[in-house]
């Protein structure tokens, strides 16, 4: 997966590289002020968008979609004045941009197949069924083909650690969106920053009937820290308090909540009771925003550590990734 691709050049090095699965992030162009702007603040951003890029104009999208009911297996979806202007306010800018970022994969890959999934999920506000379906409606009426798509749920979805959040309104909001993906699909709904969501998979199975798209690949990482810390608690040591080191740099880029005050204090700590740290939820998400600087500085050293220690690594991988995948196996059965 050429995950997140922001720029045409992005693009360019997975295509060179091999990828045939190419997630488009257009998160940079998503107008979340959209989310809570007045009607009046709606219809400035909207008469501002790139007419076009999106070969269209407000008075063609009003006629394309104001009052129109649109049926989802069931559920009626209908664009009133206000929240069509704020779908295409808050969403406009970026399908634009997934237009050309679609334009320009299918340009480069020549006669290789390949397949796209457009990411919104990294933005500050929810999306909702109206908006999802204003993005679908316009990429299909320019030509996008997707195979998997990832809106912004509510709730949270933090790195490293279980779903924060309301468990009947993720329901209800994963029904919503699996019912869009069917029938202007279908399309597989995507869970990203996926990893650890435990208490969500049931629900994404039910909601999709399978026609889901997990992502998971940063606590592998953990897990392998898990098993250092099993194995080598001088090194995971070095790679802890490192985390305390890099957390306030390295979280930059993430939406996270953890606190360094609340993660155990390394000179508190047995070696046996290492391991455990690595599941506490503060401690958590500081080693997982910090690996790649603990792989800067002590790759070689984990590296040696993990081949020391082979069969350890693997079994806790293999428990790692059983546990992700036991809820989409038991539906495939």
């Amino acid at each position: 997966d050429g995950d997140h691709l922001k720029t045409p050049a992005d693009a360019d090095v997975m295509v060179a590289a091999g990828y045939t699965f190419f997630t488009i992030d257009p998160g940079e162009h998503v107008d979340d002020g959209a989310h809570t702007a007045t009607y009046r603040e709606l219809i400035d951003k909207v008469d501002a968008l790139p007419w076009g890029d999106l070969d269209s104009s407000p008075a063609d999208l009003r006629a394309r979609l104001l009052g129109r009911t649109f049926d989802a297996g069931g559920m009626t979806l209908t664009f009133e004045d206000e929240t069509l202007a704020r779908a295409a306010a808050k969403y406009g800018r970026a399908v634009a941009h997934a237009v050309r970022m679609f334009r320009h994969l299918d340009a480069v890959s020549g006669d290789r197949a390949w397949e796209m999934e457009l990411s919104v999920d990294e933005t500050e506000t929810p999306t909702s069924h109206l908006e999802h379906l204003y993005i679908v409606s316009e990429l299909r009426r320019l030509g996008v083909r997707w195979v998997s798509l990832a809106p912004r749920y509510v709730g949270r979805f933090e790195k490293g650690v279980d779903y924060i959040g309301v468990l009947d309104a993720l329901r209800a909001d994963l029904a919503g969106h699996a019912a869009i993906a069917r029938a202007f699909g279908p399309y597989k709904l995507s869970l990203h920053s996926g990893s650890d969501k435990f208490s969500i998979y049931p629900l994404a199975v039910e909601a999709t009937n399978g026609m889901v798209h997990l992502k998971t690949a940063g606590t592998s990482m953990l897990t392998a820290q898990q098993a250092i810390a099993m194995t080598d608690p001088a090194l995971f040591r070095q790679l802890y308090a490192l985390a305390f080191e890099r957390f306030a740099i390295d979280r930059a880029s993430y939406h996270i909540s953890a606190d360094p005050a609340r993660a155990p204090q390394i000179d508190e700590l047995a070696d046996a009771d290492l391991p455990a740290v690595v599941d506490q939820f503060d401690a958590r998400q500081m080693l997982h925003v910090t690996f790649g600087s603990a792989i800067m500085q002590y790759g070689p050293a984990m590296q040696a550590a993990l081949r020391a220690h082979e069969e350890t690594h693997y079994a806790a991988l293999e428990r790692h990734f059983d546990r992700h995948l036991a809820p989409f196996a038991r539906h495939t059965t």
